[in-house]
C-alpha cells in the first residue's frame, strides 16, 4: 500500500462534443467521454453553433490543468485535469454561442453513469444541474439557445473525499448524447412567459418590477431585484434571502436578520487588515469548524452544515465612487477565496436594485440614495451592515465596504464594530424547493 505522501497524481481525460465532451483520464480514476450532437430537424446552412471559449478555475486543493484545454470555434472540447488528493476539484465553464440565423433549442443531455469510486463528475446549464445515469428533459429557458446567443456550461470534476487503499489505475467510460433541434416557432425562445426552473419550482424571469432577473453581467446567472421580492427561504429553521441562482446550479442565500454587530479585523496589525483570505477576524468567526470553538458555522445545526456548498466568494478590492459596474465585479473576481460561509459583496448590493438608470453603479446610487433605497430590499431598516469588499486605496489597507440605512455604499475601518453582519453562503446543487417564496410562504429544502 502507498499512501499520498507520494504525491501521485491523478490524471483527467475530459473531451466535450457539441457543448460538452468530457474525457477524463485520471492516474487512480480515469474517464473516457463522448458528447455527440444528433439533429432532429431539418437544419439550413443558417445552423451555426459553435464554441466560443473553454475556461478553467480551480474550486478546491491542488487540481490544476495538464493541458490548455482546447476546441474553440468547433464542437468539440477537450481539456486534461490533474488531481493530486482527495477533495480536490476544477470547475470548467463552456460557452455555446449560436452564430447563426436560426434559433435552436437543447432538447436533451443523456448521460451514462461515470461509476466510479473516487471521481465524481457534475455538470449544469442555467442553473439546472444535469445528473449522472439521468435523461435530463430542459425548461424553455435553458434549451433555448437564439441567434447571436451564448450560454455556458459548467462542468465540475472532484475527487471525492475518500481514503485510497490501491494505486492500480481503475477506468469508466461516460457517454453524453446532446440532442439539438431547429427552434421551430412553437416553444422554447418563442415562448411568451420565460421561466426558470428553480429546483423544482417555476419562476417568471422579470423584466421589469421586482422578481428573478438574468443577470446581464455574468452569464447564466439569475439575480433577485426590487424592494420585496419573493427570495425568502427556510434555512436552519430561519428565513433568508436568495440572491442569485448561480450557473453551477448553487443557490447563494443571505441570513434575513444579522447575527449581531462585529468588527472586520482587529488581528491584521494595528489597525486591522481588510484581506478577507488572509483570513480575517470575522473570516475565521464564521467558518471555524474546531469542535468546542464559539463560532457561528458551529451554532449551525448538523442539517444546514450538511447542505452548505464549499465555493468561491469573490474577495477583490473595489474602488470608491466607481461608476463601472461591471468593472466593479472583475475587480471583486480578481481575488478568489474559497469557502463556506461569507457576506455579500458591495457590487451584489447594487445588483439588487431594480433602478438601474439612476442606482446602477456605486457613484449613482450613492448620489440618488434617498431613491435607490426604495427599490433594493437589501438596504438595512436600521445599523449597518458589512460587505466581503475591502478598499482598494493603499496606504491605508484597512478599510472595508458596508451599507448604511440609507441605502449608501461606505468605507470603515476593520477595527469597527457597529456595522451588522448578514452571512451569505451556497447551498448545494442538488436539493429541490418547495413553497411560493414569500414571507409566509417561503421555499423549503427538499434534498434528493
Amino acid at each position: 500500500m502507498r499512501s499520498y505522501s507520494q504525491k501521485r497524481k491523478n490524471k483527467i481525460i475530459i473531451g466535450t462534443l457539441c457543448g460538452v465532451m468530457l474525457l477524463m483520464v485520471v492516474g487512480y480514476a480515469a474517464f473516457n467521454s463522448v458528447l455527440e450532437i444528433k439533429g432532429i430537424s431539418s437544419i439550413s446552412s443558417n445552423w451555426n453553433i459553435k464554441i466560443t471559449s473553454i475556461t478553467s478555475n480551480v474550486l478546491n486543493g491542488s487540481a490544476s490543468n495538464a493541458s490548455e484545454p482546447t476546441g474553440v470555434g468547433t464542437l468539440t472540447a477537450t481539456f486534461e485535469t490533474d488531481l493530486v488528493s482527495p477533495g480536490d476539484s476544477m470547475e470548467y465553464t463552456i460557452t455555446v454561442t449560436n452564430s447563426g440565423t436560426l434559433n435552436a433549442n437543447l432538447e436533451k443531455i443523456t448521460m451514462s453513469n461515470p461509476d466510479n469510486e473516487y471521481v465524481t463528475f457534475t455538470a449544469s446549464i442555467n442553473g439546472e444541474t444535469i445528473n449522472t445515469g439521468e435523461n435530463t428533459t430542459f425548461t424553455d429557458t435553458t434549451k433555448t439557445l437564439n441567434a447571436g446567443e451564448s450560454k455556458d456550461i459548467k462542468v465540475v470534476v472532484t475527487f471525492k473525499d475518500v481514503t485510497i487503499n490501491k494505486m492500480e489505475p481503475i477506468s469508466s467510460n461516460l457517454t453524453l448524447t446532446l440532442d439539438y433541434a431547429q427552434n421551430d416557432g412553437s416553444g422554447g425562445g418563442t415562448s411568451t412567459t420565460n421561466t426558470l426552473n428553480l429546483k423544482g419550482v417555476d419562476v417568471e424571469i422579470a423584466e421589469t418590477g421586482d422578481g428573478l432577473y438574468a443577470d446581464e453581467y455574468e452569464s447564466g446567472r439569475y439575480f433577485y431585484r426590487g424592494i420585496n421580492p419573493n427570495n425568502y427561504i427556510n434555512f436552519n429553521g430561519e428565513l433568508w434571502r436568495i440572491l442569485s441562482v448561480e450557473s453551477d446550479g448553487t443557490l447563494k442565500i443571505m441570513k434575513k436578520d444579522g447575527i449581531g454587530s462585529m468588527l472586520w479585523d482587529k488581528t491584521g496589525g494595528k489597525n486591522g487588515d481588510n484581506s478577507w483570505e488572509r483570513p480575517a477576524d470575522l473570516n475565521i468567526y464564521l467558518n471555524d469548524d474546531t469542535e468546542g470553538i464559539d463560532s457561528y458555522y458551529n451554532s449551525l445545526s448538523t442539517n444546514a452544515k450538511g447542505l452548505i456548498q464549499l465555493h468561491n466568494f469573490g474577495v477583490g478590492k473595489v474602488r470608491i465612487g466607481n461608476t463601472d459596474l461591471a468593472a466593479q465585479i472583475q475587480s471583486e473576481n480578481g481575488t478568489i477565496w474559497n469557502g463556506k460561509i461569507g457576506l455579500m459583496t458591495a457590487s451584489e448590493y447594487l445588483r439588487a436594485n431594480t433602478n438601474t438608470e439612476q442606482c446602477g453603479n456605486y457613484n449613482l446610487n450613492n448620489a440618488n440614495y434617498n431613491t435607490c433605497r426604495t427599490t433594493n430590499y437589501i438596504v438595512p431598516s436600521s445599523g449597518y451592515l458589512w460587505t466581503i469588499s475591502p478598499d482598494i486605496t493603499a496606504p491605508p489597507t484597512y478599510r472595508v465596504f458596508y451599507v448604511d440605512n440609507l441605502g449608501r455604499i461606505k468605507y470603515y475601518g476593520t477595527t469597527n464594530e457597529s456595522p451588522g453582519v448578514l452571512p451569505v453562503l451556497y447551498l448545494v446543487p442538488n436539493i429541490q424547493l418547495d413553497g411560493e417564496g414569500t414571507s409566509d410562504n417561503p421555499y423549503t429544502i427538499v434534498t434528493e
